[in-house]
């Protein structure tokens, strides 16, 4: 399933992936997709191409001068491309057990309607150079906040959930709760340090992928960004465990 976003080319620059530091961000430990058994083998999902980790360093001081003590938490950052299908298969198979059904008699139409669904939270796992998943190029990333205590922000949803709360306006019109508000701050720390959100998920922020650069180019058509950052895979650069 193509992206809009896939029609924007990518120069590959070559900038290296490189460990977050683990002490300087919240943490959802263990790692979420690792805790399902998730094939990351040798590679770290604590890792993000050197610019992109350095903004991420930006934006969290953006938030402390508001909010001293607060940091972003990371829930994900660069995913294999074998990690994306194992999350894309096993959120296929939720999604036929939430609704009853039985695989082995699905239909065309049914499942082609579920692949739809799926699709609608997942990148495709695309091994094409051209079609990345946004986060096997190490330039996305998964976050929320954590307060000065230590407790996650309350943003509505949980991240990952396959549901329209997890649009980033969803709760837009509801004054009565804060979830908008903390989603507003998260996005606006991230704008200002350059990184652009993923219109249908309020946790998803890229810089310097397909996506970061086809988002620029609707903000400002003049600017005709192409992306910098292409699928990584671990033959570019040895990554271990942090």
């Amino acid at each position: 399933m193509m992206k809009p976003y896939h029609q924007i080319p990518i120069v590959e620059c070559g900038e290296p992936l490189v460990p977050i530091p683990l002490d300087k961000f919240g943490l959802e430990l263990p790692h979420p997709y690792q805790k399902l058994g998730a094939p990351y083998r040798e590679a770290s999902p604590y890792y993000l191409r050197q610019t992109v980790l350095a903004q991420l360093t930006t934006a969290q001081n953006y938030l402390q001068e508001q909010y001293p003590g607060w940091r972003i938490q990371i829930f994900d950052a660069y995913r294999p491309v074998e990690v994306q299908q194992f999350m894309v298969d096993r959120t296929f198979d939720r999604v036929i057990a939430a609704q009853n059904l039985n695989p082995t008699t699905l239909s065309d139409a049914e499942r082609e309607a579920i692949w739809q669904e799926v699709y609608q939270l997942w990148a495709v796992p695309s091994l094409n150079p051209l079609t990345p998943p946004p986060h096997s190029t190490g330039a996305a990333i998964d976050v929320t906040l954590i307060d000065a205590t230590g407790y996650p922000v309350d943003m509505g949803s949980p991240i990952d959930e396959l549901s329209p709360r997890s649009h980033p306006d969803y709760y837009a019109n509801c004054s009565d709760q804060p979830y908008h508000t903390n989603r507003s701050l998260l996005h606006s720390v991230m704008l200002a340090a350059g990184f652009r959100r993923n219109p249908k998920e309020w946790w998803h922020f890229s810089m310097g992928d397909q996506m970061w650069a086809w988002l620029c180019n609707q903000d400002n058509p003049a600017q005709n960004r192409t992306a910098r950052y292409g699928i990584y895979s671990q033959s570019q650069q040895s990554i271990v465990n942090s």
